[in-house]
């Protein structure tokens, strides 16, 4: 997952939940704004150099805040998405993400988008294993279905 696109990161999780379901293995590897997607609704205050802090206030500090690919309307967009979606019953992000790792999907940080943009450990959700493309590569190379999101 490489995009924080609210309209994406449902994608995702939607489909990561039916394979899921389905018994196949699920992993998701979260890559640079992705990251995004995986951070606490409240952190930890932790130490960031002047780039972390920078990326930091550029960014969407939680899932909560992330806006849609497409008709954003200034962030509008994606209130719209979620209050649309909670009248018609269907899960929000948050509940598909929880979802998520109650159906044992494997969540992967990549250290190196970590690195780049200054988000710490403790700044993402606690199920959340940190790795490197190495990582990503091993698990794509075992996968009959690899999506870029």
């Amino acid at each position: 997952m490489f995009s924080d696109d609210l309209d994406k990161a449902l994608a995702t999780f939607v489909l990561a939940n039916g394979a899921a379901a389905t018994g196949q293995k699920v992993t998701i590897f979260f890559t640079f704004w992705g990251l995004n997607v995986i951070k606490r609704l409240s952190k930890p205050k932790v130490e960031k150099d002047i780039f972390g802090k920078m990326f930091g206030m550029m960014l969407p500090s939680s899932s909560l805040k992330l806006k849609l690919s497409k008709m954003s309307m200034g962030g509008i967009g994606g209130k719209m998405m979620r209050n649309i979606m909670q009248r018609k019953g269907i899960d929000s992000l948050e509940s598909l993400r929880r979802q998520a790792l109650e159906n044992g999907v494997e969540f992967i940080a990549c250290q190196m988008s970590m690195d780049v943009m200054g988000v710490k450990r403790e700044e993402l959700l606690d199920e959340v294993t940190i790795g490197g493309v190495a990582t990503y590569m091993e698990r794509a190379d075992n996968a009959n279905i690899n999506l870029f999101i």
